[in-house]
């Protein structure tokens, strides 16, 4: 059993924006020559989110309308109330998806659906660099 690490940078826009890491992913797992196991991806910080999204335009629109709905921008948050900083809709929404997303690794391959990718989403209330750490556990080709 193997373990590795890695990190990929990305600068986000905030307010929703979606970027998909699905290729940085697999880079990772072909460089790693891990065949079995399981890829972790985590994003540290309160105000960003992974999931899996089929990352097409339709899709993406749906995405953000729905996440509006469910924790809209422009409804009172004690967290404002507080601090001030405006972001308190993005902490909700970042806790509704979660910091991380784990994924088999079956024969060497990513096991996602056909039309599935993995994203990282920004929910904050201004553009920041993001790190999204990768950690692999599994075995290695023999």
């Amino acid at each position: 059993m193997e373990i590795y690490s890695t990190s990929i940078r990305i600068t986000a826009k905030g307010f929703c924006d979606i970027q998909d890491i699905t290729v940085g992913v697999r880079n990772f797992i072909r460089e790693s020559n891990i065949t079995q196991g399981l890829i972790t991806a985590f994003v540290p910080g309160l105000t960003a989110a992974i999931t899996t999204l089929e990352f097409e335009e339709g899709v993406i629109e749906d995405f953000k309308r729905a996440i509006e709905r469910l924790a809209p921008k422009d409804i009172h948050y004690e967290h404002n109330a507080r601090w001030g900083d405006g972001n308190g809709f993005s902490h909700v929404r970042a806790a509704l998806l979660g910091p991380s997303l784990t994924v088999p690794i079956i024969d060497g391959s990513l096991e996602l659906g056909t039309w599935q990718q993995i994203i990282v989403v920004d929910f904050d209330n201004r553009p920041r660099t993001r790190e999204v750490i990768l950690q692999i556990v599994g075995n290695p080709r023999s």
